[in-house]
């Protein structure tokens, strides 16, 4: 099944999407995390598209070329939850199945919660509801530890170096062995591009404490977390249900990371299939 790039504008923003099933499966948006692109859901896609589903994947504000503006308040989760619905509009799609790993389920979390008549199911993968994670960050000292690295991802300058430093050492690093070494490579070339990780570190740096009001959800989620996760821990990911006023599901990949779509990706395909035929 394949897995295409194309353009899609959204205002003064030109977005590479990959698509891929039938043109007549029901949606399903994609998104994806740092430092990923799209390809993250390389192994994920295929399966949702054999199953029948019309799998869209962008790569998002300040990952694609054409949806790159300059300036930390360009990168808002405001306006990155904007892009969905206007890359759901330019798609023709009134209602959508929604998943997000990451950053990208941090956007997922906030686009569910604003537009319940837009999304029909959620799955958040790795990244609890916001106000969970938030709760975990101001009193769980595990949670603290695995979050110290946001502090240097907010210092503008100082981060970019430190990562690229050295053939980008460190940001290779961050992946571990639960990535396979030609995608890490992919993901490091495309954040060496001019100006591609200011752009994504700016989603760092544009946070507010807002996020931590962000509203309940009303519609059906699913969440899914690898008790091996380095940046999140286990307090977030039990409260994550607290905030989610519908059916949902919670799903614990023991021994799995930070990384499920490519590490667990036959689990997590399926998971999203389930929950979006529920």
């Amino acid at each position: 099944m394949p897995y295409d790039s194309s353009p899609v504008t959204v205002g003064d923003l030109t977005f590479d999407v990959r698509s891929s099933g039938p043109e007549d499966g029901d949606p399903i948006i994609l998104l994806h995390g740092f430092p990923e692109t799209s390809m993250s859901w390389l192994e994920v896609a295929p399966r949702l598209a054999d199953a029948g589903f019309r799998v869209h994947a962008p790569d998002q504000r300040g990952y694609s070329p054409g949806a790159r503006p300059t300036g930390v308040q360009a990168y808002d989760t405001g306006l990155l939850a904007a892009d969905v619905i206007g890359l759901a509009d330019a798609l023709g799609l009134t209602t959508f199945h929604l998943v997000g790993h990451d950053w990208g389920s941090a956007v997922a979390w906030v686009v569910a919660a604003e537009h319940p008549d837009r999304v029909r199911t959620l799955t958040a993968v790795s990244l609890p509801h916001l106000a969970a994670y938030n709760r975990a960050l101001s009193a769980d000292p595990d949670q603290q530890a695995k979050a110290a690295y946001i502090g240097l991802f907010r210092q503008a300058g100082k981060a970019e170096e430190l990562l690229l430093a050295d053939g980008a050492r460190r940001l290779t690093a961050m992946f571990g062995d639960a990535v396979p070494v030609g995608l890490v490579v992919r993901y490091v070339a495309h954040l060496a591009e001019p100006g591609a990780l200011t752009a994504a570190l700016n989603w760092y740096r544009a946070m507010t404490p807002a996020l931590a009001d962000t509203p309940h959800v009303r519609v059906p989620t699913t969440f899914v977390w690898g008790t091996d996760d380095m940046a999140i821990g286990r307090a977030g990911a039990e409260a994550c249900g607290d905030f989610v006023d519908a059916d949902y599901r919670f799903i614990e990949l023991a021994g799995v990371g930070h990384w499920v779509p490519e590490q667990a990706p036959d689990t997590l395909a399926e998971a999203i299939i389930v929950r979006a035929r529920t």
